[in-house]
């Protein structure tokens, strides 16, 4: 059960920052600064980057932070009304039927009787407006550029008036507006009009020492000198021209797999062994084990020994 007592929002952008780090979600100040100002204003967060850069991380530890309920709608293309905002319960409202007819109820009373709220199945976005004011939700609308355009264009009237209207009920109305925050991976642009109701946020990747203090935050068991590699060689390999660059996500992935494997030390072998950790395309992998892997390790290990991240 959520802390009640947490339930309050951070009176200050340092108090936002202080919060994340406390879930060990290193945030950049901008970044805090533009979740600060969405809690305050009461206004949806629209957060844009690359996969795995911590969009969807970023609602998760907040949720957790503010004890809060997190209501996930996850998006994909076909996303319709049924699967975002509610359905009938058609098998049951099908029995109340034949039990109804057999017993000589009116159609009036009957019509009244399927249409109840025991009836109502309520997806992520009714469970959000229809949270009692003492848990109110965050709602995290995930990865929205997946979503057709259709379905973009409905979402205009929740974030506008935080409202829904169901025929058979009518129009149900936040008590209180949810926390919501909108991640969107930029595979195709989202429309003005919904970016208008939002503030916006470009999440990029992590320079060298955020990356560092994120890896040691969640991992404090993992050695120094592996930390501090593994960071460095992922810098150097997002300058790689490559289909997809690793994320944050990915580094925490790889770095989990070298510390299983009892690792101290990066070696030219053992990244060739683990690169499927941290790169997701044969060919990225192709064009870097090896010889290429070999030469980003030196010159990582190199600027490592001029300044090393965690002194520098």
């Amino acid at each position: 059960m959520l802390d009640s007592v947490k339930n309050v929002i951070p009176n200050s952008i340092d108090e936002t920052l202080a919060l994340l780090r406390k879930e060990n979600y290193i945030a950049e100040r901008s970044l805090a600064t533009s979740l600060y100002l969405a809690l305050k204003m009461q206004k949806p967060l629209f957060l844009e980057g690359e996969a795995g850069v911590g969009k969807t991380e970023i609602a998760k530890v907040l949720a957790q932070g503010l004890g809060r309920p997190l209501i996930r709608l996850q998006c994909y293309e076909g996303l319709d009304m049924a699967s975002a905002v509610y359905e009938w319960n058609y098998p049951r409202q099908m029995l109340e039927i034949r039990l109804a007819e057999a017993s000589g109820v009116g159609r009036g009373e009957l019509a009244k009787n399927v249409f109840a709220d025991e009836f109502l199945i309520e997806r992520p976005l009714l469970q959000a407006l229809r949270a009692e004011p003492s848990e109110t939700p965050l709602l995290l609308i995930d990865e929205l550029d997946r979503t057709d355009e259709p379905f973009e264009a409905f979402l205009l009237e929740i974030l506008s008036d935080f409202q829904i209207t169901i025929p058979e009920i009518g129009t149900i109305k936040a008590s209180q507006r949810p926390l919501v925050i909108i991640t969107s991976n930029r595979t195709r642009e989202v429309h003005d009009a919904l970016k208008r109701r939002c503030l916006y946020h470009w999440v990029d990747y992590p320079d060298a020492h955020r990356e560092l203090a994120i890896v040691q935050a969640r991992m404090p068991h993992i050695a120094s000198q592996l930390s501090e590699e593994v960071v460095s060689f992922v810098q150097l390999l997002r300058e790689e021209d490559l289909f997809k660059h690793p994320g944050i996500a990915e580094t925490l992935d790889w770095a989990e797999a070298l510390v299983q494997l009892d690792k101290v030390v990066l070696a030219p072998d053992l990244i060739d062994d683990t690169l499927g950790t941290l790169l997701k395309y044969q060919d990225d992998i192709a064009a870097i084990r090896g010889s290429e892997a070999a030469r980003l390790l030196e010159q990582a290990k190199l600027k490592l020994a001029g300044t090393g991240l965690a002194r520098s």
